[in-house]
């Protein structure tokens, strides 16, 4: 199957000022790792937001829908049930191959939401990780209207979600799945203020730490 057969590169490019309202947003949320420090998948460990008791993959995926975005969750064969039940009328997709690499994961959801865009010109995706939750809404809405393919920055490293546009969407679907997606792509960078932006779900002391600043990342 041809994926960018979906994509009419052949349009003229619409002005500036519209280019933001002609395109649905979608992120790909890599839900596929398990964490032997955390003794459990990270997709499905808990936090407690308001007084209940929630898999983070729930409170990312809300997250997300809050900022007007469509989450497609990627995930693996042990936790296909589990994180579909967790979020029930999403979109959740199966990773056979998990184990060639994170851009064979992104793929599967770029196949997905290339049939869904059915010819939009404009096709800007977001990368996910589901254990990396310390960005903030604010830079959710920096990304959502960036036209080029970037990332935010804090302390001068880099940081998620990553946002791809076309160009790069096409050039990843191309790529062998095992290719790191640092080689396939170079996004510009946006400084911002997010305190918690290199928080890395790992240990038990970072989810402790997810739960003392999940209410301000709201």
């Amino acid at each position: 199957m041809n994926y960018f057969s979906l994509i009419d590169r052949t349009r003229q490019e619409p002005p500036p000022h519209e280019r933001n309202i002609m395109h649905q947003l979608y992120a790909i949320v890599l839900a596929a790792g398990n964490s032997q420090r955390l003794g459990q998948p990270k997709a499905m460990v808990p936090i407690i937001m308001d007084g209940q008791e929630i898999p983070l993959i729930k409170w990312m995926v809300e997250r997300l829908e809050a900022s007007g975005i469509t989450p497609i969750v990627v995930t693996n064969q042990d936790l296909l049930v589990p994180v579909t039940f967790a979020i029930p009328e999403r979109s959740v997709l199966l990773n056979p191959a998990p184990e060639k690499g994170r851009t064979g994961t992104i793929q599967c959801g770029l196949a997905t939401i290339i049939s869904k865009a059915k010819g939009k010109r404009q096709l800007n995706v977001l990368i996910v990780p589901v254990d990396r939750p310390g960005f903030s809404n604010s830079t959710l809405e920096v990304l959502r209207h960036t036209d080029s393919t970037a990332c935010p920055t804090k302390d001068g490293r880099g940081g998620h979600p990553v946002l791809i546009t076309s160009s790069d969407v096409e050039r990843i679907m191309l790529a062998e799945p095992e290719t790191p997606l640092r080689d396939l792509i170079s996004p510009m960078r946006i400084n911002v203020a997010d305190k918690y932006l290199h928080l890395n779900i790992d240990t038990p002391e970072d989810l402790e730490n997810l739960q003392q600043i999940a209410e301000e990342l709201r």
